[in-house]
């Protein structure tokens, strides 16, 4: 046994999940390809907040099911929010998977990869780590609290743990002594860090200990709460000079009365006022936002209203989707999905196309300004990065300049990218 192949879906959270998993195979012994067929240790990383994210699961599955029948030694493993607490249902479906395991919890395949190796995992695993690429993540606190009537996270990830600051600034510093020179804090929640932890502990005393860390260039954070992103977390990320001006805040409707459905705890009118502190406090932040289009009764007149906040609040990013039901969520048990999938996906469309002519406003201010930019690596033939705000770039250059902080100057813009060239 010798090689693993993990395929993943979903979120940054699954990503970190996903690179924990790979830390810890690595430590065992076994190596990573780019084949299922060519691995001895096949796992699935699996999502369940949209229906889309699990038809892929069970897609990839179903395809692996002649490959483990032809090699029955090869192990095969789910892990992920499609696993629950309870996988008899799972096992019944899908016999031919040696292992389920819920988020985090890798135990139950380190045990057969061990016995099939002859080693104890608990005497040869450490501590795990994101990979040390430029850029990469490092989960602060898991599962989440707030149990939106859509979403399916608190029943698969749990409910809201954080993890001690120590713990996070040292993972933080062993990461950056390998090169990480950008480290994303990652939870369904971010913004409610540290509530569980003894003594006053927030997100903001948390962004200034890693703030700390020397070899890191920047700090990113997300995802965020509109109920839970207090004064004192905005002041401190203005005012670290490693923490990004970028803020990715969920409004998810437009409409206070599908707000009030969904059980975000807050108005339209509430989260408007949390936007503009945010501007106010943090200079040239960039700000990020996830919607949901089609939700249980959403009228048109009321998904009108998300449209009017796209419009009017100018985001950055958007990241919308049309609602699926999750069995199991609140939605699913007391309430009727009623708004057909044409009228979603031509909903969603509409959001789309006016995302694009808000952000091809907001990115031609820069051309021709100078950007710095965090070079992550190549994409089609080109060297690309972000700057500060998250902003994606693109430049030409023959000396490889991947983990070095760079200068463009902006000569193209687009919608979902810049173009430029290195300032002399």
């Amino acid at each position: 046994m010798e090689s693993y192949y993990i395929w993943t879906v979903g979120c940054q959270m699954n990503k970190a999940d996903s690179e924990r998993m790979e830390s810890a195979l690595g430590q065992m012994g076994l190596g990573p390809t780019e084949s299922p067929g060519d691995a001895d240790v096949i796992v699935l990383n699996s999502c369940v907040v949209r229906e889309s994210a699990e038809d892929r699961v069970i897609g990839m599955l179903t395809s692996l099911k002649p490959l483990k029948q032809k090699h029955p030694e090869k192990v095969l493993a789910l892990m992920g929010c499609m696993v629950g607490p309870q996988t008899k249902a799972l096992q019944k479906r899908y016999p031919y998977v040696d292992a389920f395991m819920q988020p985090q919890q890798f135990g139950r395949l380190l045990e057969i990869v061990g016995e099939r190796i002859g080693i104890d995992p608990e005497g040869c695993v450490g501590p795990l780590t994101a990979r040390a690429d430029v850029a990469t993540y490092i989960p602060i606190i898991h599962g989440c609290d707030k149990f939106c009537t859509f979403c399916i996270i608190p029943y698969r990830r749990g409910r809201e743990v954080s993890r001690p600051v120590d713990e996070i600034v040292l993972e933080a510093r062993m990461l950056a002594r390998r090169g990480v020179k950008e480290v994303t804090l990652l939870g369904q929640n971010v913004d409610s860090y540290g509530h569980d932890l003894s003594g006053s502990i927030d997100l903001g005393d948390l962004l200034s200990a890693v703030n700390e860390v020397e070899e890191l260039e920047r700090v990113r954070f997300l995802t965020s709460h509109p109920n839970d992103m207090s004064d004192h977390i905005i002041d401190t990320i203005a005012h670290l000079d490693k923490v990004c001006e970028h803020v990715n805040l969920p409004f998810q409707a437009g409409d206070d009365q599908v707000l009030k459905n969904m059980r975000r705890g807050y108005t339209n009118d509430e989260y408007r006022a949390k936007i503009e502190r945010i501007r106010n406090r943090i200079p040239n932040v960039s700000m990020a936002t996830d919607l949901i289009v089609g939700f249980c009764g959403e009228t048109e007149e009321q998904f009108e209203r998300t449209l009017e906040m796209v419009r009017d609040m100018k985001f950055d990013k958007v990241h919308a989707a049309a609602y699926s039901t999750r069995p199991g969520t609140i939605a699913a048990r007391m309430m009727e999905d009623n708004v057909p999938h044409e009228e979603k996906q031509r909903r969603l469309k509409a959001i789309t196309s006016l995302q694009e002519t808000v952000l091809t406003e907001i990115n031609s201010t820069l051309e021709g300004t100078t950007q710095e930019i965090l070079v992550e690596g190549r994409k089609r033939g080109r060297w690309f990065g972000r700057n500060r705000n998250d902003k994606l770039v693109y430049f030409d250059e023959d000396i490889n300049r991947s983990g070095e902080m760079v200068t463009v100057k902006i000569e193209r813009v687009g919608p979902w990218s810049l173009q430029g060239t290195l300032a002399v």
